[in-house]
């Protein structure tokens, strides 16, 4: 009975790593995305800004992308509170989320897709923007230069 008691936590563990493998697997190809087009580079950098000036289709494009980020943030979350994920690395998530959460356009989006997440998680990112963080991870990108592109 012990031994079985073992071999089914041990799988649980195993489960787990396997599901944080496939979020930071998603997260990589987001990031390659921006990567691999200097055009949809600009869009999101424009976006950050002012998701409301985007036009129909960079709203869809960004949409896309921000649904990925906020729907693997949310899975890490997940795993976070369950005990899964190590705090240090759910400190690294939240960081980010602070970075992008901090933009206007960022959280001009959230207003519109924030219902397809859990309330859970949508209380922790509403806690994130409540801080009011200055918006400073693209700080040195010249984004000014973006508006008239």
């Amino acid at each position: 009975m012990i031994y079985l008691a073992i071999q089914v936590r041990e799988q649980n563990k195993e489960r787990r790593r396997a599901g944080i493998n496939i979020l930071t697997t998603q997260w990589a190809e987001l990031v390659k995305s921006v990567q691999q087009s200097g055009e949809f580079a600009a869009l999101l950098l424009r976006g950050i800004q002012a998701f409301d000036s985007l036009d129909a289709p960079g709203k869809l494009r960004f949409s896309a992308f921000f649904t990925g980020f906020t729907r693997n943030c949310e899975g890490m979350y997940i795993y976070y509170r369950q005990g899964a994920l190590e705090e240090a690395v759910w400190n690294e998530v939240e960081r980010t989320l602070t970075d992008y959460f901090a933009y206007d356009g960022v959280r001009q989006w959230w207003a519109t897709r924030k219902h397809w997440l859990t309330e859970d998680f949508q209380a922790a990112v509403e806690a994130i923007i409540a801080k009011g963080h200055a918006p400073n991870l693209y700080s040195r990108y010249s984004l000014e230069t973006l508006r008239e592109s």
